[in-house]
């Protein structure tokens, strides 16, 4: 057992021609589970510009969804309202921006999902630890917290104002 003939990666090889033991992929291979056919769901892009869009209907089920993974992913950092006063900042991490300024306000949703991606800045990529759905209900939640900073009583649905102006008069 303890002397197999067996090739080991990388290892010369009198077999094939190019004395390789490791093969090449064949061309056009794809591991199973990689095909990202979906241009938008998966890069945040749609055409090669960021995404305006949401791959998917975002329901308020996603949304909460989103404020979950914001809350175990985001909040160290960026704070729970998205201000960029957490915990680590509180302790000499240095401030992300808040997302409440207007050039994020304004960024369209695929620059959120491509910098969970990939990082920015001091931001590390989170490609390997949240999935992409994950990824894009953690935009539709801070689509929520911006939204909740930048809302005119108007905007609001009447049964909401007219329980806003209950609690006022107690």
């Amino acid at each position: 057992m303890h002397d197999q003939p067996k090739l080991q990666p990388l290892e010369r090889s009198e077999f094939f021609s190019d004395h390789r033991a490791s093969r090449p992929p064949v061309d056009g291979a794809v591991a199973r589970g990689e095909l990202h056919e979906d241009e938008l769901f998966y890069t945040g892009f749609e055409n090669g510009e960021l995404a305006t869009q949401f791959p998917f209907a975002v329901t308020r089920e996603v949304v909460e969804h989103g404020r979950q993974r914001f809350n175990i992913y985001c909040t160290p950092c960026h704070g729970q309202l998205g201000d960029g006063l957490g915990t680590v900042v509180q302790r000499g991490f240095q401030r992300p921006p808040s997302y409440h300024i207007d050039r994020l306000r304004q960024a369209p949703v695929g620059h959120f999902y491509n910098v969970i991606s990939n990082g920015k800045g001091r931001m590390y990529s989170f490609n390997d630890r949240i999935q992409p759905n994950d990824r894009w209900a953690i935009v539709s939640y801070i689509r929520a917290l911006q939204l909740s900073r930048h809302v005119s009583v108007n905007d609001l649905p009447p049964a909401v104002v007219a329980e806003l102006n209950a609690e006022a008069a107690q």
